[in-house]
This record gives C-alpha cells, structure tokens and sequence, in this order.
C-alpha cells in the first residue's frame, strides 16, 4: 500500500524527502550470476532512519517458524541510525523493500550496484564442498574437533552447553526435546546476528569481542577437558553432522536454488560412485602395468647355481664349437697347421671329450677331497690360528714384538696366495 520507487542496476537517486525503496526480482535465471549480488549503498552527510519493510503486514500469515521470527525481529528491532549503509541483495532472493527517513533536510544518495563475484558467496560454496568430501577424515581429526568445539560455542550456546550437561540429563526423550529448543533458538540468533552485524560491529565492537574470547576459550577448555571423540559411532554421527553442514553452506553460497539442489545430488552420487571408480582406477592401474614395458631384474645367484650354470654353458659353448668346425666352410687345414695336437681335436670334433682321463684325474689329486693342496691349506689356517693365540696371550701390551709376530705369521699365507 505504499508508493515506492523501484530500485534498478546502476540507479543512482539522489533526494532530501522520506521515501521507501523496492527492488523486484528478475525471475529469469542465468548461470552467470550464481555468486552475483546486488550492493545498494545509502549515504548523507547528515543522520538518517533505515527501516526495513517486511512483505508480510501480520505476523500471523507467516508460513514458518523462521519467518514468524524474522517478522518479530523487524516488529521489535530500533530501525538504524546512520549517515551511511549497505544491504547485500541476492539476484534470485526475495524482493527487498526499505525506508529512509532524514531528519534534516539534506539530500541522500541511494546507488545500485553489481557485483559478479561476491567472494563471500564464493567462500561458503567452495568450504562446502570442501567439507563434505573430507568430513570423514576431518571427524577423526584432534585439531579440528576442538576447532569445531570453539565454532559451536560461540554461534550456539545453548547447544554447546547442553551437550556438556547430557550425561546430567536421565532421559533421552527430555534430551532431545532440549536439544532441538536449543537448536531453533541457536539458529534464531544466528539469523539476529547475521540481520545486525554490521551495527554491533560499529556500535559494539568490544562486547562482541569480548564475547568471543571468553566463549572460545572456555568451549576450548570444556572440549578439551572432554577430550577427543574415540566410540565409532560418535565419529559417525560427528561425521553426518559435517555433512548436513556442508549441505546449507553449499545452498547459501550460490544464488540460484536449482543449481545448488544439483550439485547437492552430484554429491550424494559421488559418494555412492566412490567404491567403482577407486575399483576402476585399480583395474586401470594393472592393465597399464601389463602393457608397460617390463624392467630388467638382476638376480643373485647361489653358489650351486652358479656351478649347475657353469656346466650347461660349457657343454652348450662346446657342442656349438663342434658344430662350427664340422661346417664345410670351417678352414680345416689351416687350424691343423697350428695345433700342437691334431688328433686330439680330430677326436673332440667327432664326439671326445675335450678332457683327457689323465688330466681329470691329476684335477682330481691336486684339487678334490683328500688332496694334497686342500690339506695344506687346512693345516696352514689350523697353524696360524694357534699362532695368533699364542702371540696375543704372551706379547699383550707390546705393539712392535706384535707387529713382527703378525709378520711371521702371514707372510707364508701370502707367499701361498702369490
């Protein structure tokens, strides 16, 4: 019943008179202005009366419990007083109407103005997402439990205060009958303080920071009196909670509903297609490994090994030297003319051994089990080893007759080696 002027972008109104103000949505979505908000700035040089007009004249129409406590806010809130304001206007919001009232006759300047990336807008939607996707791994965090502590005590009191007393309380039916008193008063003072705060800040900058250390460190000291969340189920509730939190920060940081129901369910789906990507990126994983090029691995090999190897291989290199020399092109009479044997390797080419059993068994006396060569070097280890007993326990403490004993005793071993 009123006539107001309507508010447009870019308006810039200059006038001396009371008058009231409304700015009427545009119901035409466009993507681009999903963090876009309207900032219309009211300032004079003399004090002036901002009052805003709710839609609803009665209180009793409202349709929840929010808007009934919205219309009694404005019903008992002073109107601003002033000589300079701002009001921050969603692009898909609902209609906002207000008054200026001067009390003298000096002009005022009401001016319209977008901005296309609100970085508060920004904030909320990006911390939302945020949360959601790590609220498991954060629920289990020591750190961010008490930072979640201190954040629920200073913007919900009573909430903090009540889980505190829950072991007092006998009943869950009476607990939870508290708890959600608690949470709609919470939530209405939130919503008093987001409407007026810029006014306390300006007006009562230090009771608010007051406020905020003393609430802080005492919610600090009761969580960490308390200590961390240990039960699973609590993590799981603590984990539910984050996620509902997540879900409201999301909504409130764009402008457009639809988008933010979307990507709301883009996150519900992303959770549930959780475990067939990780299985897809497994199985992606393992056929790159398959056609990927195979590294050369080296091997240790035993000392039995290395023998068995040894045997096949020369038998192997021996077989293809035989087949080399029975090839036609193979200049036979030249390789005679320089061996000092040619019988012995007409006989290796045409299937003897290239040992003969004189040399095997000359092998055998010189380097097998009972020869002369293995028991000399037993009885030369056995000799210096009694040697050195006997030179530690007789010349201990005199290093020069130490050093010559040492070189009586190893210089047969090294002219054994040489």
């Amino acid at each position: 019943g009123r006539n107001c002027s309507f508010l447009q972008e870019m308006d810039v109104i200059q006038k001396w008179d009371e008058n009231c103000y409304c700015y009427v949505q545009n119901r035409t979505i466009h993507l681009q202005y999903m963090w876009s908000t309207l900032q219309v700035k009211v300032n004079s040089t003399e004090r002036f009366r901002f009052e805003p007009i709710s839609e609803k004249s009665n209180c009793r129409n409202s349709e929840t419990v929010f808007e009934f406590a919205a219309c009694a806010v404005q019903i008992f809130r002073k109107p601003e007083t002033s000589t300079e304001t701002s009001i921050s206007i969603k692009q898909y919001g609902e209609d906002i109407c207000f008054k200026i009232q001067p009390f003298k006759t000096e002009p005022y300047t009401v001016s319209v103005k977008r901005e296309m990336l609100d970085g508060k807008l920004l904030f909320f939607f990006v911390a939302g997402i945020f949360l959601f996707h790590f609220a498991n791994s954060l629920s289990r965090s020591t750190k961010f439990f008490y930072l979640s502590g201190i954040i629920l005590g200073v913007l919900a009191l009573l909430v903090f205060v009540l889980l505190t007393l829950k072991r007092f309380i006998p009943r869950h039916s009476t607990f939870w009958i508290l708890m959600s008193g608690c949470w709609m008063s919470s939530l209405y003072f939130i919503y008093c303080f987001k409407e007026n705060m810029q006014w306390l800040w300006s007006e009562h900058r230090n009771y608010l920071l007051g406020y905020f250390l003393a609430v802080g460190i005492a919610s600090f000291a009761t969580c960490y009196q308390h200590g961390p969340l240990t039960t699973e189920l609590s993590i799981t509730l603590f984990t539910w909670t984050l996620q509902l939190t997540a879900f409201v920060l999301i909504y409130c940081g764009v402008t457009i509903p639809q988008v933010a129901y979307a990507v709301i369910a883009v996150s519900l789906c992303s959770k549930g297609l959780g475990y067939p990507l990780g299985a897809a990126c497994h199985i992606g994983r393992k056929m790159k490994n398959h056609f990927k090029s195979k590294k050369l691995v080296f091997k240790c090999l035993t000392e039995e090994e290395y023998r068995e190897q040894g045997e096949t291989e020369t038998i192997r290199a021996l077989e293809e030297l035989r087949s080399f020399c029975r090839n036609p092109d193979f200049p036979s009479w030249l390789a005679v003319s320089k061996l000092q044997s040619p019988h012995r390797f007409a006989g290796f080419v045409l299937g003897s051994p290239h040992v003969s059993p004189t040399e095997t068994k000359a092998h055998d006396e010189q380097y097998g089990i009972g020869s002369f060569f293995l028991e000399e070097q037993l009885f030369e280890t056995r000799a210096e080893s009694e040697q050195d007993d006997t030179a530690s326990s007789i010349h201990e403490g005199d290093e020069e007759d130490e050093d010559e004993v040492h070189k009586q005793i190893s210089f047969p071993y090294a002219t054994e080696l040489l």
